[in-house]
């Protein structure tokens, strides 16, 4: 009998202990909204305050002059901002391009939804920049054969859309078949390599550019596109870019 209340007292114990190891915690979850009403903490705001105003002072600092407001829908197949940001590419890119490769980039392809605000008449400073370009991509520059110019300029002509694009002028029909294509200047020789600047992640397959990736090694500038454009804001004085015949459609024809 004494051993069977042993047993009994050791098997309600390991019961007891098995209970405790299997608890469950009940956790209680509670939403914070963050707004106005919560408290400044004084210490922080006076370490972080030279900071902030130090960047602020580098972001709003003068660079240049917009003679206009200019905005992406100002233009159906181009636009001045597009133009402006394409041409802006080139100009920057292809000296650090040739000091590498000792060639030429033979033109400039970007995409509409890229750029992400307008541009306002007035002062141009470091924060327009990021605000036109508030992604870190960077130019890179593609090796295109023959059939992906064909493609690039089958898509331009299917997605009817402002892409920016520079050294290439593209003329449509009135049924949006393809009349004309150049690039700097000349009859597009399909048996050639021609070196396009673009970005990261068009070259990556954003926006559905499948055409600009190719078996051939792309070549990575390391430049940020929206450090390229502040470096241009300081090499002009004034922002005048326009509207032109890069890409257009023949209406009578």
């Amino acid at each position: 009998m004494k051993n069977k209340l042993i047993l009994l007292f050791i098997t309600i114990l390991f019961l007891a202990s098995c209970k405790n190891e299997h608890s469950k915690t009940k956790i209680i979850g509670k939403r914070i909204s963050i707004s106005d009403s919560l408290q400044t903490n004084t210490e922080i705001e006076a370490y972080i305050k030279p900071f902030r105003e130090s960047v602020n002072k580098d972001l709003d600092s003068t660079l240049a002059y917009a003679v206009d407001t200019f905005s992406k829908t100002d233009g159906k197949l181009n636009t001045a901002i597009g133009n402006f940001m394409a041409d802006a590419v080139l100009e920057m890119s292809n000296p650090v391009f040739k000091s590498r490769t000792k060639k030429d980039i033979d033109m400039v392809i970007l995409n509409h939804g890229g750029i992400r605000s307008i541009i306002s008449k007035g002062n141009i400073s470091s924060r327009t920049a990021y605000e036109i370009m508030p992604f870190d991509n960077n130019v890179v520059v593609a090796p295109m054969k023959g059939k992906q110019i064909k493609n690039m300029l089958s898509y331009l002509a299917d997605r009817k859309r402002a892409h920016p694009i520079s050294n290439l002028k593209l003329t449509l029909n009135k049924d949006y078949t393809i009349n004309e294509a150049l690039i700097n200047k000349s009859t597009i020789d399909f048996n050639k390599t021609y070196y396009v600047a673009t970005n990261d992640y068009l070259y990556n397959g954003g926006d559905r550019m499948y055409f600009l990736k190719s078996k051939d090694s792309v070549i990575n500038l390391d430049y940020k596109i929206r450090n390229l454009l502040i470096d241009y804001f300081k090499k002009i004085d004034t922002l005048r870019p326009k509207i032109d015949d890069r890409f257009k459609q023949i209406i009578d024809n």
